[in-house]
């Protein structure tokens, strides 16, 4: 009998017929929920639409689209106030402390060269002092001599081949 009357009331709600109050309330809440979920979704595909409009690795790239130019100030460049600007920003941050945290250890270890005075120090010896500090020394040495903070010569330097090689801070 439990089951019948159930299956009456589910029969009465389809034909609109008053139902019980919790059954209405937990409907209610179950439409606000879904039509809001919906909302949120749709706001998200327009947004993306948008967004893809300006992708110019996108299929959906438009012609009619503002796309900077080489030569402009922002070619090549994330969006302003976009999260890969902020991770770029954030990236050049550390690098720029690891430069720093190098040219510090160049002038603890160093010794004193030429007239000028300036520091320099082998990369074999800098390479066995640095290993516990980073195991990017290379990529920070160039880094840092595209900066204009030290210098070396070639063009790669290679552990055991390039040992004695001399590494010049500039400062």
């Amino acid at each position: 009998m439990g089951t019948n009357s159930q299956s009456t009331t589910i029969m009465e709600t389809e034909n609109d017929v008053q139902t019980p109050a919790q059954f209405v309330d937990d409907t209610a809440a179950c439409i606000v929920s879904v039509k809001g979920l919906k909302e949120n979704w749709q706001k998200w595909s327009n947004e993306h639409q948008e967004y893809q409009k300006h992708n110019p690795f996108s299929h959906d790239t438009r012609p009619g689209g503002v796309v900077p130019q080489r030569g402009q100030d922002d070619y090549g460049r994330p969006l302003q106030g976009s999260m890969t600007e902020q991770r770029g920003k954030d990236a050049h941050t550390h690098i720029s402390r690891e430069v720093q945290e190098l040219c510090a250890v160049i002038k603890n270890i160093g010794e004193p060269r030429g007239l000028d005075g300036a520091v320099a120090v082998e990369f074999g010896k800098l390479f066995e002092h640095y290993v516990t500090i980073s195991n990017k020394l290379v990529g920070i040495l160039l880094r840092a001599r595209k900066q204009r903070l030290v210098d070396f010569q070639g063009e790669m330097l290679w552990q055991g081949k390039d040992d004695h090689v001399v590494i010049t801070l500039i400062q």
